[in-house]
């Protein structure tokens, strides 16, 4: 079995973030970190590989720096690891990152894909089905759990306070939760022996089926009109109650003044 887990490298918005002119965001400047989403993703492989021998190629679209989590995959126990990076891929929005991530993958053999629900930096859920939709396979997303029967891949799909179970013939996409599982640590074997790995790089010239005007920003539908940080909320009131029923009193008076109450 062959597994690919799409994985990105996204801003520790814990740092803040920062922004270049054109509104998009300045990677280069943040501290970054693995999207949890992704490494849950990425959990839910390693354990495939443990159970079944699966082989786990990781693959991340980004600047040259991506590739330090992509050693972080590498050290938690992926076999082999792609960056796709070039200047023209710069800016893209969701359809121009998910037609690279597809041309990409059009170079590797699968059976199964896996990518995160959703990216903490953008929050959209878009990139995993419409990379299915490129490649035209079947997708299942929110997976809080994966199983493989055969040929076939079985998921719990997580749906309000219950969940569905979907079943998929392979090849097929899996979109995964946060809440998937806990993902393990790199050990100091793995940290080694992915100090000295080979990454395999790949630009524009690598990308399949592909057209220039679907890649990077000038390929991006979505134009960012606005971009700032969040804002900073003020210090509120600081009331001091000389009893408890005073207290309640005034939460009350206020809950009416919203019209919650």
């Amino acid at each position: 079995m062959k597994i690919i887990v799409c994985i990105k490298q996204v801003p520790d918005t814990k740092g803040g973030v920062k922004f270049n002119p054109d509104g998009t965001l300045d990677r280069a400047a943040m501290l970054a970190i693995m999207n949890p989403d992704d490494k849950a993703g990425l959990e839910a492989a390693l354990r495939l590989k443990d159970q079944y021998g699966a082989e786990v190629t990781v693959i991340t679209m980004g600047l040259p720096k991506a590739t330090d989590v992509l050693r972080e995959a590498l050290a938690m126990g992926a076999d082999k690891a792609v960056l796709v990076t070039d200047r023209v891929l710069g800016g893209a929005d969701t359809w121009a990152t998910s037609t690279t991530l597809a041309g990409a993958i059009r170079n590797l053999e699968y059976d199964l894909i896996i990518t995160g629900r959703q990216a903490i930096d953008g929050d959209t859920a878009q990139v995993g089905p419409q990379i299915a939709e490129h490649l035209q396979l079947p997708v299942i997303s929110y997976a809080q759990d994966i199983k493989i029967d055969g040929d076939k891949v079985v998921v719990q799909r997580q749906y309000d306070d219950r969940y569905h179970v979907l079943e998929s013939q392979m090849p097929c996409l899996v979109t995964a939760l946060a809440e998937l599982n806990e993902p393990r640590y790199m050990t100091p074997g793995g940290i080694f022996d992915a100090c000295k790995a080979e990454i395999t790089t790949w630009g524009r010239a690598d990308l399949k089926d592909v057209e220039d005007c679907n890649l990077g920003l000038a390929g991006s539908p979505t134009k960012i009109a606005k971009a700032s940080d969040k804002v900073r909320k003020g210090a509120g009131v600081k009331v001091t109650p000389d009893s408890p029923e005073e207290a309640a009193a005034y939460i009350v008076e206020k809950l009416q003044e919203k019209h919650v109450i």
